[in-house]
């Protein structure tokens, strides 16, 4: 295993994107447990994507519009749900009720991988991406592809748990502030409708 590929996939991880977005929304509305709950379901959302890139079901989004589009406006729609459910006072990330009990944990975790899961991109991603780091003439490639796969799951949940951790110091503040919690809901709001935009637009 290269350091090339730690390095490059340290830099993936730690990037801005839906997971990030969602696992400090949740760090900053319900705590640490909430925020770790979040990392580990968005790692797990991960999975899917990992295995169709390792079986090759990845190249059917790359070369059917048809799959590729469906699958992108299923993201599309979810990710304004989540704008959505951000600015409701009781939604996902209401910051008067912490995840304290297996209901709201499991809540959590479904939102979280259905915000990896629903991204077509993130399939191709690893199509293009693990192949990379796998020599010719590796004599078992796809034990090398899972292991690869499993690094970038750790260091997935491990960046994400600080994430998670980080917001949820600073939990405190944002709750005695009132103003702060609706511009916080309104600017998490924002974001998922940028990021689904952004997906919108997205092509193969």
């Amino acid at each position: 295993m290269s350091l090339e590929f730690l390095l490059t996939s340290l830099i993936i991880v730690a990037s801005p994107g839906t997971g990030v977005l969602f696992t400090l929304a949740a760090g900053l509305s319900r705590g640490s447990r909430a925020g770790i709950v979040a990392a580990f379901g968005c790692t797990l959302g991960i999975v899917p994507h990992m295995a169709a890139a390792i079986l090759g079901l990845a190249a059917l989004l790359h070369t059917s519009a048809l799959a590729f589009q469906t699958l992108k406006y299923l993201g599309v729609a979810y990710l304004i749900y989540m704008a959505w459910d951000a600015l409701r006072a009781g939604g996902a990330l209401s910051l008067d009720r912490p995840v304290d009990d297996a209901g709201s944990s499991m809540r959590v975790i479904i939102t979280a991988i259905l915000v990896n899961l629903l991204n077509p991109k993130l399939s191709i991603f690893f199509l293009a991406f693990l192949p990379q780091f796998v020599s010719h003439d590796e004599a078992a490639p796809l034990s090398a592809m899972l292991a690869l796969s499993a690094v970038f799951m750790a260091m997935t949940f491990a960046v994400f748990a600080v994430y998670a951790l980080f917001a949820a110091a600073l939990r405190r503040r944002v709750v005695e502030n009132p103003r702060v919690v609706t511009w916080l809901r309104r600017s998490f709001a924002a974001a998922f409708v940028a990021l689904g935009a952004k997906l919108a637009f997205a092509e193969r």
